[in-house]
């Protein structure tokens, strides 16, 4: 498939928890003319316990390569990538690293491009939350496989208790609707139709009186990217299980 610009956050490429095999393969069955990297595509906060892989290289490398074919790429940091220039060298990806973009879409109307941390409360966009937040993540993910294994072998199930809980406990103290709110306020201050971000990871896509709001969602659970496809159709699309291609759009949002 391919897109006219396609939203990519949160993959946290680098961590233990990064699915870059999924990635990788969606990415190589669906392109785009310009490709948004909207935070925290890669996440190298603990360098002890960076895991680097081979898919990992095959998603730097295929992008690469879609901006030696013509391709448009566009990095904004993230909480967790606060200083990913020097990487991205590394990388081989010259791109610059920006806070916050405009995008047009094939209709004229402009969609405000930002993460989303810099909405948070101020307690939890500190470098410290944000290590914490990383560490837990990691360890339940962790204790997860090692529980989740047990009862496969046990026959009773294949799912993710602990990292559903602790999901579920962080909506608790930071819901996904405040956190909207608050990035919707800030699109409107800034005069635009509507707002991509990621940071939360809950995919969303809908629109209200007119204007747009879309979550990414991530590459850890929800495994979502928001794409504009050739028609000026905004998408929410998931990779068909094992394949990474797309057979149907989780849900379309058509322009007016």
């Amino acid at each position: 498939m391919s897109y006219r610009a396609m939203f990519l956050s949160d993959c946290h490429l680098g961590a233990a928890v990064a699915k870059a095999e999924l990635l990788a393969d969606f990415l190589e069955s669906n392109r785009a003319e310009r490709y948004y990297l909207v935070g925290d595509f890669l996440d190298f906060w603990h360098p002890v316990t960076v895991r680097w892989t081979d898919d990992c290289q095959r998603v730097v490398d295929h992008l690469r390569r879609r901006v030696e074919q013509g391709a448009e790429l566009i990095y904004l940091r993230g909480n967790h990538d606060p200083r990913p220039e020097e990487a991205l060298v590394e990388l081989g990806l010259q791109v610059p690293v920006q806070e916050r973009v405009l995008h047009t879409m094939g209709d004229g109307r402009k969609l405000l491009v930002v993460h989303g941390d810099c909405q948070d409360y101020r307690l939890f966009r500190s470098a410290f939350m944000t290590r914490v937040g990383t560490i837990l993540n990691q360890g339940v993910r962790f204790l997860d496989c090692q529980f989740g294994r047990g009862l496969v072998l046990l026959g009773l199930r294949d799912g993710e208790l602990l990292s559903r809980a602790l999901r579920r406990a962080g909506w608790i103290v930071c819901s996904p609707s405040a956190h909207e709110r608050r990035l919707v306020k800030l699109a409107q201050v800034t005069n635009v139709d509507g707002v991509i971000c990621g940071h939360f990871h809950v995919a969303a896509l809908h629109e209200n009186e007119g204007f747009v709001y879309a979550n990414c969602g991530d590459w850890l659970h929800s495994f979502t990217a928001v794409a504009e496809d050739l028609a000026g159709n905004l998408q929410l699309l998931s990779p068909a299980p094992s394949r990474g291609s797309v057979t149907e759009p989780a849900q379309i949002l058509v322009q007016s």
